[in-house]
């Protein structure tokens, strides 16, 4: 069929030229043109013929065009002698022109058809970024975009390899050659294979890292369009991802809002009744004489409302941590001076613990905010009192190294296990062995390394080493700037 329509189009022109040559000679017949009028005419209706004829065409009809020119005007007339000078240039130049003006013609047809193909490509490409844009990112997954691929650009199938999940998604008559092609394209950077016709393979990029690949079947002008498409792929998948995290940052801001609110809400709450019952069993207590079986539980009745009193102060310390961007106000402190104020008050909480201090260079200042800090201190020193055994030393040591002032709290306790010297520090987390062996809120750590952050520190488990069963945390706080 395609050969046949070949010989229609040849033919066309041909019969065409035929014809206008016809008509010329008989004008020119008619009108008693000498043979270089008549020529001039001809080759005019050569040129003409040939702007949209091929070469070969264009050889024929030059050929008639001299024939009727030494048959009709060239001595003798009504014969083919092709003799005279005159015919061999005549056919020179009716050959050269017609050839030439077919050639440039055909370059000309070929660009403009070039040019309307590429508008058509732009204004593909230029649809399917706007279907992208107007899809919600919150809804926009691989399907969806392989979807819109394939309908912007009538493709038969289109695949997709998302490296993130190691997952294929395909869309339309996916065959095993395209997810295969697809899932290779992925691993190895590019196609390995040869090319397929209508047919072409990408790998998505997106800052430098390699994302997943993307296969389309029945593609036009595969490998100049097969790069746009999938730069196209790439900003909507990113778009996408981008929406999607802000909009969860945006949720859990808003949820930490909320529960920061509702805790201190709460803890308001607690803390008149906890205090009315305080004041009772203590009331209980100084009225008279109980029993035994009595005193022991207003004993327990004042125990319980102390520990949910302390409860209560977390819960409210904590709400206002989270609730606020907390923002030291930082001063230069004697840092020596405020670990032993900050000792000192604890020692007379826990008398049952001994409390040694080792200044190893000391540092002489840091920028710290002393209320913050001191809260931070007292945090690991509460933790190292309730999981050491009773009579145990908590040993401390000072020092100034790496422009930190670091504070290092060790305790003889359970090891904490590796799975969990990550997790201690989370919000309400505590340890199997820890729940076992005493009470807490699982609160201090966190509000610990949260200060620490907020001075632009640190606050980290040491490792132990073999063979030393002693749990130690260090707190870094930055020195104090000379001449701040």
């Amino acid at each position: 069929m395609n050969s046949n329509g070949e010989l229609r189009r040849a033919l066309i022109p041909l019969l065409r030229g035929a014809l206008v040559l016809s008509a010329v000679t008989a004008l020119a017949f008619r009108l008693h043109l000498n043979s270089a009028a008549a020529a001039c005419l001809y080759l005019i209706a050569v040129v003409a013929n040939c702007l949209d004829c091929g070469p070969w065409t264009a050889a024929a009809v030059s050929l008639v065009a001299v024939g009727c020119l030494d048959f009709f005007f060239i001595e003798p007339l009504f014969r083919f002698t092709v003799a005279d000078p005159v015919d061999v240039a005549a056919l020179a130049a009716f050959l050269s022109s017609s050839l030439l003006v077919s050639r440039l013609a055909g370059r000309a047809r070929q660009e403009a058809k070039a040019a309307l193909r590429d508008r058509g490509h732009l204004e593909r490409l230029y649809e399917l970024a706007q279907r992208l844009i107007s899809l919600d990112p919150l809804r926009l997954d691989q399907n969806a975009l392989l979807e819109v691929i394939r309908q912007v650009f009538g493709l038969e199938a289109a695949a997709f390899f998302d490296a993130s999940t190691a997952e294929l998604h395909a869309v339309g008559n996916a065959s095993e050659d395209l997810t295969a092609g697809t899932r290779q394209t992925y691993i190895v950077g590019r196609y390995p294979g040869e090319p397929v016709r209508r047919t072409a393979f990408r790998q998505l990029l997106s800052s430098g890292k390699s994302i997943g690949a993307i296969g389309l079947s029945g593609l036009e002008d595969e490998q100049l369009i097969a790069g746009p498409v999938a730069a196209l792929a790439v900003a909507g998948l990113e778009r996408a991802r981008t929406v999607r995290a802000a909009s969860r940052a945006a949720a859990e801001a808003h949820s930490e809002t909320l529960r920061a609110a509702v805790l201190d809400a709460l803890a308001h709450e607690f803390k008149t009744p906890l205090a009315t019952i305080l004041t009772a069993a203590g009331g209980l207590r100084e009225a008279g004489p109980l029993p035994p079986e009595q005193a022991e539980l207003a004993e327990i009745v004042e125990a319980e409302a102390a520990r949910l009193s302390d409860l209560s102060s977390d819960l409210l310390r904590m709400a206002r941590l989270d609730s606020e961007h907390l923002k030291p106000r930082l001063e230069r402190r004697n840092i020596v001076e405020l670990v032993q104020a900050t000792i000192e008050r604890h020692a007379q909480q826990v008398p049952h613990r001994a409390i040694r201090l080792e200044c190893q260079e000391p540092p002489a200042e840091a920028a710290v905010d002393d209320q913050l800090y001191s809260l931070a201190l007292s945090q690991l020193l509460d933790n190292a009192s309730r999981y050491s055994p009773p009579h145990s030393t908590v040993a401390i040591t000072l020092e100034a190294r790496n422009g930190f002032a670091e504070v290092t709290v060790r305790n003889c306790g359970h090891p904490i296990p590796a799975r969990e010297r990550e997790r201690i520090f989370e919000r309400f987390y505590r340890g199997a062995d820890t729940r076992q062996a005493t009470s807490g809120t699982g609160l201090g750590l966190y509000v610990a390394r949260k200060i620490a952050n907020a001075h632009g520190g640190r606050l980290d488990l040491d490792t132990p080493g073999s063979g030393d069963d002693r749990v130690a945390f260090r707190l870094a706080v930055p020195l104090a700037a000379n001449g701040s």
